[in-house]
């Protein structure tokens, strides 16, 4: 806007309505497009108010407003009709242009008459043929009118004679129409044919300003159907991101509300309900409301359906919304837009369609996405097994049957024992049970009680004895004495274990036990002094503690002694004796002995899974998982984590499943397998938020995934996923390295979607970080990327002080290299600014050359060394000479040209020579330079010269390979120098 009382000329208001439309969309955006409209009638130049209104009709086409854009163009049209020539050929062309969206809008307005969409068809008809149009276009738009109606025969026939019609520069760009032809193709149920037709515009090949944001969102329903989930997950990453800032595509970002309810993300969808608002309620595009809350009340419902209808949810604004209440206003609403268009319509078709959206069934259970969501649910829980046997006639459980299946699952040690004997607790009263009965009942509730359950297993050792067992009574102390060693009385755990231990090997050896109890006794005894072990290394280090550690090498073994000749005979006689095993195994460790502790930690899960006890064996997997990484074994880590998962996945909580598929993440990563790597990740994150550790576990998940996708090149779905890791990771918890490092990853996935200004943000946050740390080359290499970023995001005065930063750290750290790559592009920087910013730019080459030379090779330094150097300073009088050629102002007389440009060469010409020097390693850098010396003295007159530089560089590659792009282009620009000048000798 102009300032108080002064007016616009034509080119600053040009300037500010592109400036204008350069902002994001949205009601601001308009508001100054309405202003500026004002301003171009002051200038009594009908081309401006031409300008000012198609500049006011694209922001509203591209808004929440579109209802507005009918007023400017019916104005631009009677401006047509009277003065065709204040028209210049671009805004005839744009009138021209935007018929296709005035005609099809209309279709999105309930309130415009159905007959007055056809007059407008009809017009847009008439007009293009005036104009000599293809009729491509206006069948386009026929076929948009047509499907929106429900007109599908109609809708047929328009595609045909839309697709048969020749492309001219009124039909859509090629990106938009084959968004429309491939969402045709879906809604006839071809949907690997629309990917298909989708595939130039996913892959980038042809791109607008609203996509492949469109085929993006369109593409997930068709994705998930054919089950294509890999690639439904990316394209939702990859084009919730590029939709989240177009206030315009409230369409598209339906879509991915819809696309999250019907993959078991209702957090995630309920989260992106929060960040738009305002959708609920703009009321400028009617059609986009409408099915924006379609997926709402699709979304609600389904949640509603989860019995999470009290649950509050994001809604319109002015009151707290439950998901159920949500759920009834958002299907009203849906359906009386929708009724509102079938009355304009003659049909019921689009409230069909509506009703057909918000009923849908969920597509997939369960899709992890990689992004951090609250969740909306407790994770679930593994059921309780159901009774085996026959049920009363009234329904309730048999207790016969109950006891019968506890003690089925007890005999094969299942973890879902103790949930067995709790279902026998609640059927049973206490005179239906036998002493032995009760004895086993408490015995089992102890266990699930964990260190909290000592005193029931002093009772339950005491009914135990009642019954007449004197050594499951010893081996019940036993397990409370092992409970009390886990809450850290491993003391007072050791004497109470020692009496029952001493009277089980009596009896044992009398006759009145049998090994099954014996060896209960012997492994708690042994998983005490286990835990001293474990304390002794908390407080002392690994690898102290003998005394402890002998003491519990010599119970593992008596428990070996015992259970192993018997474990071809019992389940529980061979659980005792893998675990004394496993524990020789984590004994060894601790003594620093990491291949035994791997050999028998792998003979202990080995004779677990031999057992049929593929459960137990979990834990010791994972720890071999560990050890051997230690060992840099990476396939036996593999191998042990793909079984610890195998043989876990029935039984691990969420928090296990989620530390296993990490470490196997973590070691695919680590040898480069980073697909599957990322695949676990995303498993891993997804464990981790179920289990409640989204904050923690989930985090670092988040952080590995977005590493992980950063290096199969998908910058948009890494950038999302490490923006959502990073509010949660902290140094107190994953220390500020995974801080940094997100940072850095981010900056790297920005720069490479073009989004540099927010790049050189994190880099600078990662580089403040690190500049508190001791060692500072992380600190130097992320000032110089955040300057490299700002350079391109051309924020000159700010560019300029990160690389003088940079290199301040460079020269403090002795990388002579960092510091002259500062000093070059510095040098860039200066030579940008008006005035003396070429003499700047002189001074900072002039100091890189300095820099190279002060390092100058000498006999100390290695052969690399030395080469790295002299191409180094090569490369600086290369860029030293581009940069004064290129200097060279528009208005300069021929002498000071030709000044420059002599001195341009000098520099050329010693970088010639610093090339030619290293060889054939430097033969591109030399022939690049060889022909820039060349061009320069073509233009300098010396054409003998410039051409014995061509043929220098024709020799070079005279048996070069031609496959090689490189070659290929200097043999090329080698022949174009020759041919220029032979024209001039």
């Amino acid at each position: 806007m102009s300032r108080t009382g002064e007016n616009m000329d034509f080119d600053a208001l040009r300037r500010a309505m592109q400036e204008n439309y350069e902002q994001p969309e949205g009601p601001a955006r308009n508001a100054r497009a309405e202003l500026l409209l004002a301003e171009a009638e002051k200038l009594n130049i009908p081309l401006a108010v031409i300008e000012a209104l198609g500049h006011q009709l694209k922001v509203y086409n591209y808004s929440s407003e579109k209802d507005k854009m009918f007023v400017p163009f019916a104005r631009l049209l009677r401006m047509w009709d009277e003065r065709p020539e204040d028209f210049d050929e671009y805004e005839t062309h744009s009138l021209h242009w935007v018929f296709k969206w005035v005609s099809s809008g209309m279709v999105g307005q309930p309130h415009v008459p159905l007959a007055s969409i056809e007059k407008w068809l009809g017009e847009m008809e008439h007009r293009y043929r005036l104009a000599g149009h293809s009729e491509r276009a206006v069948r386009s738009t026929e076929f948009t009118v047509a499907r929106s109606i429900g007109d599908l025969g109609r809708a047929e026939r328009a595609y045909t004679a839309w697709l048969a019609a020749d492309r001219d520069t009124m039909a859509d760009c090629h990106a938009c129409e084959l968004h429309d032809q491939g969402w045709w193709l879906a809604e006839r149920g071809t949907d690997a044919e629309a990917l298909e037709l989708w595939r130039p515009v996913l892959e980038g090949e042809y791109t607008c300003a609203h996509e492949p944001h469109a085929v993006l969102a369109s593409s997930l329903l068709p994705l998930l159907r054919l089950g294509r989930l890999d690639e439904a997950r990316a394209h939702h990453l990859r084009g919730f991101r590029l939709v989240r800032p177009m206030e315009s595509m409230r369409g598209a970002y339906a879509d991915h509300v819809e696309f999250c309810a019907l993959t078991g993300n209702e957090a995630r969808a309920l989260e992106l309900l929060a960040e738009r608002p305002a959708y609920f309620t703009d009321a400028g595009e009617p059609r986009s409301r409408m099915d924006f809350l379609a997926v709402v009340a699709l979304l609600t419902d389904r949640l509603t359906s989860l019995g999470l209808g009290a649950q509050t949810v994001p809604g319109p604004a002015g009151r707290t919304w439950t998901a159920a209440e949500l759920a009834a206003h958002a299907r009203v609403e849906a359906l009386s837009l929708a009724g509102r268009f079938d009355e304009r319509n003659g049909t019921a078709y689009v409230s069909g369609r509506v009703r057909e959206r918000m009923d849908q069934l969920p597509l997939v259970e369960r899709l992890p996405l990689g992004v951090r969501a609250t969740p909306t649910a407790a994770a679930p829980v593994r059921p309780a097994p159901a009774p085996s046997a026959d049920a009363a006639a009234d329904g309730e459980p048999d207790l016969a049957a109950l006891l019968a299946e506890a003690r089925r699952l007890s005999a094969a040690l299942h973890p879902d024992s103790v949930a067995a004997w709790a279902a026998v607790a609640e059927a049973a009263d206490d005179e239906d049970l036998t002493p032995r009965d009760r004895a086993e009942l408490t015995d089992h509730e102890a266990m699930g009680l964990g260190p909290e359950g000592v005193e029931l297993f002093a009772r339950a050792a005491e009914l135990y004895e009642a019954a007449g067992d004197p050594g499951e009574a010893l081996a019940a102390r036993a397990r409370g004495a092992y409970v009390l060693a886990l809450s850290g009385r491993t003391r007072e755990a050791l004497a109470a274990v020692s009496e029952p231990y001493e009277r089980v090997l009596a009896l044992f050896a009398e006759g009145g036990t049998g090994v099954q109890q014996a060896a209960s006794v012997l492994v708690g005894r042994a998983r005490i002094l286990l835990q001293r072990v474990h304390e002794a290394a908390e407080t002392n280090g690994a690898g102290d503690g003998s005394a402890a550690l002998a003491a519990a090498e010599t119970a593992a073994r008596e428990l070996l002694a015992l259970a192993e000749p018997e474990a071809g005979n019992d389940v529980l006689v061979a659980s005792r004796a893998a675990e004394a095993q496993a524990t020789l195994g984590e004994l060894a460790a601790h003594a620093g002995d990491a291949e035994r502790a791997a050999e028998l930690l792998t003979r202990a899960s080995e004779a677990f899974v031999a057992a049929g006890l593929p459960w137990f064996a979990v834990e010791y997997e994972a720890r071999l998982t560990g050890i051997a990484r230690h060992l840099g074994d990476a396939e036996a880590a593999e191998r042990a984590a793909r079984a610890a998962l195998e043989h876990g996945a029935d039984f691990l909580e969420p928090t296990g499943h989620a530390q296993l598929h990490l470490q196997l993440a973590e070691i695919l990563g680590a040898t480069g397998q980073f697909g599957p790597a990322a695949d676990h990740a995303l498993e891993a994150q997804h464990w981790a938020d179920e289990g409640g550790e989204g904050p923690t576990l989930g985090a670092w998940a988040r952080h590995q995934l977005g590493g992980f996708l950063l290096r199969q090149g998908s910058w948009a779905e890494a950038a999302e996923v490490l923006e959502s890791a990073l509010p949660e990771l902290s140094a107190q918890t994953h220390g500020d390295g995974a801080i940094v490092q997100t940072h850095w990853w981010l900056g790297d996935c920005l720069t490479e979607l073009g989004e540099h200004r927010e790049a050189a943000e994190h880099w600078l946050q990662a580089a403040e970080i690190a500049r508190q740390w001791p060692e500072q080359r992380d600190h130097a290499m992320l000032a110089h990327l955040a300057a490299e970023a700002l350079g391109h995001a051309e924020l000159l005065p700010e560019a300029e002080q990160a690389y003088a930063r940079a290199g301040d750290l460079w020269r403090s750290l002795g990388n002579v290299h960092g510091l002259i790559r500062s000093l070059r592009a510095r040098a860039w920087l200066a030579v940008r600014e008006e005035g003396s910013g070429l003499d700047t730019a002189r001074e900072l080459m002039g100091e890189a050359v300095r820099a190279c030379q002060d390092e100058a090779p000498d006999d100390d330094k290695d052969d690399e060394a030395r080469e790295q150097l002299v191409a180094e300073l090569a490369q600086t009088h290369r860029q030293f000479g581009d940069l004064v050629a290129r200097s060279a102002p528009d208005d300069a007389d021929d002498e000071a040209i030709y000044a420059l440009f002599e001195e341009a060469l000098a520099h050329v010409t010693l970088a010639v020579a610093g090339f030619l020097s290293l060889g054939e390693d430097a033969l591109h850098s030399r022939t690049g330079a060889q022909l820039a010396a060349g061009w320069l003295e073509a233009d300098l007159e010396h054409p003998d010269w410039a051409a014995a530089r061509a043929r220098e560089v024709l020799a070079a590659y005279a048996e070069g390979d031609r496959a090689d792009q490189t070659v290929v282009a200097r043999r090329a620009e080698a022949e174009r120098l020759l041919r220029a000048t032979s024209s001039t000798a």
